[in-house]
């Protein structure tokens, strides 16, 4: 690798979450170094992954596969919909493994100050879903932010026509915490002890 190459691969691992200037410059030095084990097989997986993950058509999830996994898991739960801020939010659900229903990756929050509106989130499709038959409850997942709950306002009233329950995750999660960021326990929690806004 040449030196322009090197500072190239620092450059941009210091744009991960986490890594700034210097812990990028450790990453960098550690693939260089195992260049056979990590570096390669590492490049050949971020290629593929480039090429084949996709957003799921139905929920908005990652996968390889369109519908994704756990859209087409006949296992799952078709009565219960839970509707979360991002993809991040989605896997940190699954990995509690308390979740069995079906999810809605909203594409983010309402925002004034960042120009999110209605229109930039995944709201019809959602309306959508709800207003199928087989949903008869709506768990809205979203972060104890301001943003977080300004949208969880929003969508209640949008599902307000549908024929469904709404509710939200109890209090367990902090204010201003981050669904990615809560440990599996808390996660757990405050998804057994949703309450109901509202719907019969």
């Amino acid at each position: 690798m040449t030196p322009t190459a090197i500072e190239r691969l620092i450059q941009l691992l210091a744009k991960l979450p986490g890594l700034g200037p210097r812990s990028a410059r450790r990453v960098a030095l550690h693939l260089i170094k195992r260049k056979e084990s990590l570096l390669g097989p590492l490049a050949e997986a971020m290629a593929e992954a480039s090429t084949a993950v996709q957003p799921c058509s139905s929920c908005g999830n990652l996968d390889a596969v369109d519908p994704c996994t756990i859209c087409r898991d006949e296992r799952r739960d078709n009565t219960l919909l839970c509707v979360v801020e991002d993809v991040a939010d989605l896997w940190a659900l699954e990995r509690a493994m308390i979740f069995k229903g079906r999810y809605h990756v909203m594409g983010g929050t309402l925002s004034a100050l960042e120009g999110v509106g209605p229109e930039d989130l995944n709201i019809e499709g959602l309306v959508s879903r709800a207003s199928d038959e087989n949903v008869c409850e709506v768990i809205l997942a979203m972060n104890a932010t301001v943003d977080g709950q300004t949208t969880a306002h929003y969508v209640t009233d949008r599902l307000a026509d549908c024929q469904v329950s709404v509710s939200r995750l109890a209090h367990g999660v902090p204010v201003g915490g981050e669904l990615d960021y809560l440990d599996e326990g808390t996660l757990g929690a405050a998804l057994r002890s949703r309450t109901k806004i509202t719907g019969d």
